[in-house]
């Protein structure tokens, strides 16, 4: 069943992503990639993970961007055109603290009301790690390096990098949190 979920998603993303969108596209497919290396740290949710990774960024697709603002318009477009599992559809809506720039944009109560954060902090962290350690164009980076790539795209003033300043020191931990589970690992 859950290896089911990640082949869906893997077709929903491309189809929605590839062509319309080959830069997120490849951002997409190094997050996947990211997510099944961590696989052995999320045990039965493994899979849940990866077709979080995969779907992340869903909202950024052309005919979905209702709002503008990506985690609400893909939790939206996952719950209400797929039906998807409602834990999946709480990832995406709150990777990566978009709670924090929803704020900026004034669709805080919004995000919150329809998709609560989800209270599995192995399963946030995992996805803020994968996501936040990955390029625009699907390579490695620190979450450090990733932060500084974000704002230099949209600028100094934008929306987008007063939320991410704003949620940095959250990324540092969560992604410290899983290379640290990482290294404690068995070999």
């Amino acid at each position: 069943m859950a290896d089911l979920m990640t082949e869906w998603a893997a077709r929903v993303a491309e189809t929605e992503l590839s062509a319309a969108l080959p830069r997120r596209w490849a951002h997409t497919q190094g997050v996947t990639e990211r997510a099944t290396g961590i696989r052995q740290l999320l045990g039965e949710d493994a899979d849940l993970l990866t077709a979080a990774a995969t779907l992340h960024d869903i909202g950024y697709a052309p005919r979905l961007a209702v709002t503008g603002f990506h985690p609400l318009d893909g939790a939206r477009f996952l719950r209400d055109e797929h039906g998807a599992d409602e834990r999946l559809v709480r990832l995406v809506a709150n990777h990566s603290f978009a709670l924090l720039e929803a704020e900026e944009r004034g669709l805080r109560e919004e995000l919150a009301s329809e998709f609560p954060l989800l209270e599995e902090p192995l399963l946030v962290d995992a996805l803020v790690y994968c996501d936040m350690t990955t390029t625009p164009d699907g390579g490695r980076t620190s979450a450090q390096g990733r932060i500084a790539e974000i704002v230099g795209r949209y600028g100094t003033d934008s929306v987008v990098s007063r939320f991410i300043r704003r949620a940095a020191p959250q990324i540092f931990s969560s992604v410290q949190r899983i290379e640290a589970a990482l290294v404690a690992q068995p070999r």
